[in-house]
Parts: structure tokens; C-alpha cells; sequence
């Protein structure tokens, strides 16, 4: 039996709690947002000098990188996010999909870091399209050009997985389900009598 003093405790106890928690997501998501403009102002530029000095001007090279990394960067994390799908009910699953997750988010980290450029509106994002224009010709289209091959694959490969699925099961229920008695069609269920007109 609660006394009547426990009660107050244990309201303090649960608000103690809340308030915690609420200045917990309070201050994470200003850190995030901090991070967020300190980032969006730097790593565009960045990107695309790293990518400007492995490319060096050349129009093949852009190319050639820009399919290879959109390509990789773009299949990868799909694959791995499928993996991640089909393990997460299996045992162990939850953190090999967790696992997968992460890597795939790390392995996706160069296309994102390229669609910081072409889709920002920062002074960075501009400055990079420069570089990008200057130093690695071919490099986003390329890199377009890739995910677009790799999201394809993907798709085709998905559709066969559900595919096979979806006949496996079919299969098994055909198997599980009890045969049915069936009448043969040759000999009629009532016969007519012998002599009748």
C-alpha cells in the first residue's frame, strides 16, 4: 500500500524525468543544427576540391570516376538497406541490420556529399559547382548517370527477390493444404437406374 507522501515523490520523480529528456532533445538538436551550418558552409567546397584534384581537368577521368563512384555509392547502400530489410526478423537479425544500416549510410557518404553541391543553394554548394565545372568536367553527370544504372539493377533485383517469395509461399501452402476429394468426372454422382425410360 502507497503512502500518501510517495505520491508526490513519485509525480516529481516522472517530471524530473520529462524535463530531463525534453532539455536532452532540446539542446541535441540545436548541436545538430550547429553542426548542420557549420557543415552545408564547408564540406561542398571540400568535396569538390577533392574531387577536382583526382579528376585534374580531364573529361574522361570525370566520367570515369563519376560513373564509378555513383555506381558504387548508389548500390552498396541499396543492397546493404535490403539486407538490413530481409535479416530484421530472422535471429541476430536486428543488429546485422542495424550494422548494415551504418555502413550503408558511410558507403552512401560520397553521393551525398556530391548532392550537397548540386542541390545546394549555399555560397559553398555555388562555389563547388565551380570547382566541379572547372576541375572534374563530366563528373556529375556521370555520377548521375551511375545511381541512375544502380537504382535499375537494384529494382530488377528486388522484384525477382519478391518474386521468388512470393512462389515460395505459394508452394508451401499448395503442399500444406489437404487434398481435396474429388469426384470423377467419368462416373456421375447419381447413376440412372437400371431399366427406367
Amino acid at each position: 500500500m502507497t503512502t500518501p507522501s510517495a505520491d508526490p515523490e513519485r509525480k516529481r520523480s516522472t517530471f524530473v524525468t520529462w524535463r530531463n529528456r525534453i532539455i536532452a532533445v532540446v539542446v541535441a538538436a540545436v548541436v545538430l543544427w550547429l553542426t548542420y551550418l557549420i557543415l552545408a558552409s564547408f564540406l561542398p567546397r571540400w568535396w569538390a576540391q577533392r574531387i577536382g584534384e583526382m579528376v585534374s581537368g580531364s573529361f574522361a577521368k570525370g566520367i570515369w570516376y563519376g560513373l564509378i563512384m555513383g555506381l558504387a555509392c548508389t548500390a552498396v547502400p541499396l543492397f546493404l538497406l535490403l539486407l538490413a530489410g530481409l535479416r530484421w526478423r530472422k535471429r541476430g537479425g536486428r543488429f546485422i541490420a542495424g550494422a548494415a544500416a551504418v555502413l550503408a549510410l558511410v558507403v552512401a557518404v560520397p553521393n551525398l556529399l556530391t548532392l550537397t553541391i548540386v542541390w545546394g543553394n549555399s555560397n559553398a554548394a555555388h562555389a563547388g559547382e565551380r570547382v566541379l565545372d572547372v576541375d572534374a568536367p563530366g563528373f556529375r553527370g556521370a555520377a548521375l548517370a551511375g545511381a541512375i544504372v544502380a537504382a535499375a539493377l537494384f529494382l530488377l533485383v528486388a522484384f525477382l527477390l519478391v518474386r521468388r517469395h512470393f512462389r515460395r509461399q505459394r508452394a508451401e501452402r499448395q503442399r500444406t493444404e489437404p487434398e481435396k476429394a474429388r469426384v470423377s468426372p467419368e462416373t456421375p454422382s447419381n447413376p440412372p437406374e437400371v431399366g427406367a425410360n
